[in-house]
């Protein structure tokens, strides 16, 4: 229990480091994009390396298409809802002119929501790869924290253009981190269930996330990288595989 909630706080731990750097520093939105990038392929890795061929061991194809199918669905259909509270700003890293500004100065609880549900199934993936006492997954826990870091410093863009003060600001991210950590030792808790119902809560969070990331970091990316990014997010799907197989 304890060794998850640890292990999730770190991994998500980067967006309140992404926050304290963006405060204190003028970050170029073409780095952003990059990591973001980094972080879009170590995520696809993790996912497939980790969560896919675990629930493979675990159940059939039937159960791994109705969670990460599920989890793709789910995960749209909330990130439709939150995107109509501003929730969709959570990725984006430009400044906005004063009329978007003013037309989106209450934006930053959906900034907020939208970043906590980006961040729960990556958290839970760490709770879910310690079931049955195995060590915590390397990979997953450093793809998981690079790919917080743009979204803590890209959502803390938007949280000031929403009026955010600073100390409100860091509250948020409190929370977040908090919020995944219990994540991931909820996932620790799946330990007792059937094997069906872990493949199918495994490829949930996977389908969960590669949506999240096709709708919001990889747009993003290439946004403010360019078509750099293609070959970055490739350093990042082998990144996963090598640390997969240290």
């Amino acid at each position: 229990m304890w060794n998850a909630i640890l292990w999730g706080t770190i991994a998500a731990s980067a967006t309140m480091l992404g926050a304290l750097i963006v405060l204190k520093f003028s970050i170029p939105k073409r780095i952003i994009g990059f990591i973001m990038a980094l972080g879009t392929g170590a995520l696809i890795g993790a996912t497939t390396y980790e969560l896919l061929e675990d629930a493979l061991e675990y159940s059939g194809f039937k159960d791994i298409a109705l969670g990460f199918l599920g989890g793709a669905l789910i995960f749209t259909i909330l990130d439709m809802l939150v995107s109509r509270k501003g929730g969709q700003q959570r990725k984006k890293s430009t400044d906005r002119n004063k009329s978007e500004k003013s037309s989106e100065s209450t934006s930053g609880l959906g900034i907020f929501i939208g970043t906590v549900m980006d961040t729960l199934p990556e958290s839970a993936m760490i709770g879910m790869s310690l079931i049955g006492g195995e060590s915590v997954s390397l990979a997953l826990v450093i793809s998981i924290f690079i790919s917080n870091l743009p979204e803590g410093i890209s959502s803390t863009v938007g949280l000031q253009d929403s009026g955010y003060s600073k100390k409100k600001i860091i509250i948020l991210w409190a929370f977040v981190v908090f919020f995944s950590a219990l994540s991931s030792w909820g996932g620790v808790l799946l330990e007792s269930a059937s094997d069906s119902i872990k493949a199918i809560m495994s490829s949930f969070a996977g389908g969960a996330i590669i949506s999240m990331i096709a709708s919001t970091m990889m747009p993003e990316a290439y946004k403010e990288g360019g078509p750099t990014v293609g070959f970055i997010t490739s350093i990042g799907v082998f990144l996963s595989l090598w640390l997969h197989h240290l």
